[in-house]
């Protein structure tokens, strides 16, 4: 048994939660979109093809704003495409996922699913093989009202009111040789640089989300990030970051401290945009976008690398649909908490992706739906993360890591809620042996009942979720949370996560 002080003190605050930060992914890839939100055929399928169980699955899931529609995807895509009577549609072949795309699903299509699940829309843009003409033109087919050339047309297509898109990425992970349009930071930025203030001539409401580096370990991470915003700053809004983990080579303790990575990739490109404020002499402040996060096991399953000959690529094929542990649960809820603790200045964020592809939920052609074990941290997270995110001390043991050195072996973060009196606070034991018991100063909250507390644990951490066992994993109630005075106890076992809820006593 280990053992760790905490205090919560709501005076101390990190800054105000966006419900963005509970965002999440669809691209079309894999099975995500066909098979996957959409399948006419399925015994639950509404009248417009998209299966209710998947809905009833991500209004659960607490999902806010939706990325789409990539990704890799996004840059060898041309929205024309997607609109307009379906018989009409070209079929394309994608050279991002070696797939062919029908463009059944489009733009229509997806505002319509996102109206079902009560999301906000944010659009991808094509800068690899378009450019400033392509995005305005989408920008007025999607968001004027009418009486131009473009909005009538969406009309006839028979959606009256606009789509409304706040927010807009400018490309995706240009800063990589895999993509589509890869550039340099420079040449990238002056182009950002460009359509942005192209689009706000257009519509001067516009968030505009610029691209970060794909990862912090390639090798211009930080002078990516400078050379983009020293030509685009003034123009944008966001800065994007995408990071994803997995455990190599059975070194579970490096995994389990993967949030040590995000805190300090999310760190240095805060520090970057400050210091481009500085040169720049700026009044503004950019935040970041963490449009893509998650667990992804790109070593073990390469299934895109398998699909040759150009004349067979198929439709919706099973890419990359990883089947995820307790562990990997773990470390989720683990990343989310190192997104709470920058909530001033992560104010936006994507899991990637949302149903088949490294995602929290599963479906099979014709048959079930269910959740990974990802699911539940998530949801468990965007259900009661309201309100503040506050500065919490915490007092830990720490271990040596191979990949990140030594780290605690707890981490932490809080919100509250000022309207509610409501605080949450969550809990990540790392230890692979030991549980801990955790104290926390609960003094500053002043008299607090402990509403809730779950946990997500297993004796065997490679428990999984499954087609066969789709409940074998679940949060389950911890017991031990006990309030005595100012002081709420608690025990949470070894890898593990912890959700406890407090209202006013």
């Amino acid at each position: 048994m280990i053992s760790a002080r905490l205090t919560i003190d709501p005076h101390f605050e990190v800054g105000p939660i966006n419900r963005r930060l509970f965002g999440s992914f669809v691209e079309h890839l894999g099975r995500c979109v066909y098979d996957g939100l959409y399948e006419p055929g399925h015994p639950s399928a509404d009248a417009d093809g998209f299966r209710q169980d998947v809905i009833d699955l991500v209004r659960e899931l607490g999902v806010s704003t939706v990325r789409y529609p990539g990704g890799n995807f996004v840059s060898g895509f041309r929205w024309e495409d997607s609109v307009g009577p379906r018989e009409e549609r070209p079929t394309r072949l994608d050279l991002a996922w070696h797939s062919t795309e029908t463009n059944e699903v489009g733009l229509h299509e997806f505002g319509a699913w996102l109206d079902k699940v009560g999301g906000e829309l944010m659009l991808a843009l094509n800068l690899g093989t378009r450019g400033t003409l392509e995005a305005l033109d989408l920008l007025e087919y999607a968001n004027v009202a009418s009486g131009s050339t473009l909005s009538d047309r969406r009309i006839a297509n028979g959606r009256t009111e606009p789509f409304d898109v706040r927010m807009w990425c400018l490309g995706n992970e240009m800063d990589g040789p895999w993509q589509l349009g890869h550039r340099s930071g420079t040449d990238y930025g002056k182009l950002a640089s460009q359509v942005s203030k192209a689009l706000r001539q257009l519509d001067e409401r516009v968030e505009l989300v610029v691209c970060g580096s794909s990862n912090a370990h390639m090798p211009t991470f930080g002078s990516w990030e400078r050379e983009v915003l020293m030509e685009a700053y003034d123009d944008v809004d966001f800065i994007s970051c995408h990071a994803y983990y997995q455990e190599r080579d059975g070194d579970l303790g490096s995994f389990l401290a993967s949030p040590v990575d995000m805190d300090r990739f999310i760190e240095t490109v805060i520090d970057t945009a400050d210091h481009v404020k500085a040169v720049k002499r700026s009044t503004k402040t950019i935040d970041i976008s963490f449009d893509e996060w998650n667990v992804w096991y790109q070593d073990r399953y390469r299934d895109v690398d398998r699909i040759e000959g150009i004349e067979s690529w198929p439709k919706a094929p099973r890419l990359l649909e990883d089947v995820y542990s307790v562990a990997d649960a773990v470390v989720v809820g683990g990343l989310l908490i190192s997104l709470l603790k920058h909530a001033d200045r992560v104010t936006a964020a994507s899991l990637a992706q949302l149903v088949n592809v490294i995602a929290p939920i599963m479906t099979e052609p014709g048959g079930p739906a269910w959740r990974q074990t990802t699911f539940f941290p998530f949801a468990i997270t965007s259900r009661l993360a309201g309100g503040r995110a506050l500065e919490v001390k915490l007092e830990s043991p720490t271990y040596e890591t191979a990949l990140y050195g030594e780290v605690p072996q707890l981490d932490a973060v809080a919100t509250h809620d000022d309207a509610t009196g409501r605080t949450a606070v969550f809990l990540v034991n790392r230890s692979q042996t030991d549980s801990a018991t955790v104290s926390i100063d609960v003094g500053g909250l002043g008299g607090v009942n402990v509403l809730s507390a779950q946990t997500i644990s297993d004796d065997d951490v490679n428990a999984r979720n499954t087609l066969e066992q789709p409940e074998r994993v679940a949060p389950h109630g911890n017991g031990s949370a006990v309030v005595d005075g100012d002081t709420l106890t608690i025990t949470v076992p070894a890898v593990s996560w912890t959700a406890i809820e407090l209202g006013r006593a």
